[in-house]
C-alpha cells in the first residue's frame, strides 16, 4: 500500500480543535515541510499543539501560532518562543508546562495503551497541582495520563512507501514516540525508497502507525 502523497492532501485531514503533535527538538528533527503545509494549504484553528518547545520565531509552529490558530500548548520549554510565553502569562490554562521524561512518557503510554503511570518527577513542586499521588514503600510519586492526539506530524530521515522510517541519531527524539499516540500520523521524509529497501533493523517508526508520506 503506498501512502505517498502531496503536503497539500496530508494536512487536508487536520481539523480545528485537532490535538497535533509535532516532533524535533528545538530545530532538529521539526517537520517544517508538513508545517508550511498547514500554514498555507489548512484552514484549521483552535489547535491544541503537543511539540518539546514550540521552536523559534524562524520556525513554522511560531508562525502557526502568529496566525492566532494554536489555542492550547502542552510543552517542555518554551523559551525560544515568545507567543507561547505570552499565552503563559496572560493566558492561564492554554499552556502547560510539563518536564521533559514526564512528556515523552505521557506520549509513549498513549501508543501502548497504557492508562496512566507514575513518576517521582515533580513531587513537591507546581507540576503537582491538581495532580493525584500515590506513596509506595515510603516513597511519594505523582500519577501522570497518557497523552493522546489526533495528529502526529514527524520528520524521518528515509521512509520507504508503506511508511516505515528509518530516523537518523537526535532526530529521533519526539519523531518516534508520536505516530503510535495518535489516530493520523504524516510524515515528511528525506528521502522515500521502495518497501525493503530499508534494513528491518534500522526501522525506528513502523509504517502500520504511518498515514501519508510526504517527500521533504
Amino acid at each position: 500500500m503506498r501512502k505517498i502523497t502531496t503536503a497539500k492532501d496530508a494536512v487536508s485531514r487536520i481539523k480545528s480543535g485537532d490535538v497535533v503533535m509535532v516532533g524535533g527538538f528545538l530545530q532538529g528533527g521539526s517537520p517544517e515541510r508538513i508545517l508550511e503545509a498547514l500554514l498555507s494549504d489548512s484552514s484549521a484553528t483552535d489547535l491544541t499543539i503537543v511539540n518539546n518547545d514550540t521552536g523559534f520565531d524562524t520556525m513554522n509552529t511560531y508562525k502557526l501560532m502568529e496566525a492566532g490558530r494554536v489555542s492550547k500548548v502542552y510543552a517542555t520549554w518554551i523559551g525560544g518562543n515568545s507567543i507561547t510565553g505570552s499565552m503563559y502569562l496572560n493566558q492561564p490554562g492554554s499552556v502547560t508546562l510539563v518536564p521533559q521524561g514526564t512528556l515523552a512518557e505521557r506520549i509513549r503510554a498513549a501508543g501502548m495503551g497504557i492508562p496512566e503511570f507514575l513518576t517521582p518527577t515533580g513531587v513537591g513542586t507546581i507540576a503537582a497541582e491538581g495532580k493525584e499521588s500515590k506513596v509506595i514503600d515510603g516513597k511519594e510519586y505523582l500519577v501522570e495520563k497518557a497523552l493522546h492526539g489526533d495528529v502526529a506530524i514527524v520528520h524521518a530521515t528515509v521512509a520507504d512507501e508503506f511508511g516505515n522510517c528509518y530516523m537518523r541519531g537526535a532526530t529521533k527524539n519526539f519523531n518516534a514516540l508520536m505516530p503510535a499516540a495518535c489516530q493520523y500520523c504524516i510524515v515528511e521524509a528525506e528521502k522515500i525508497v521502495p518497501v525493503g529497501e530499508i534494513d528491518p533493523d534500522l526501522v525506528t517508526v513502523s509504517g502500520i502507525y504511518v498515514d501519508a508520506v510526504v517527500q521533504l
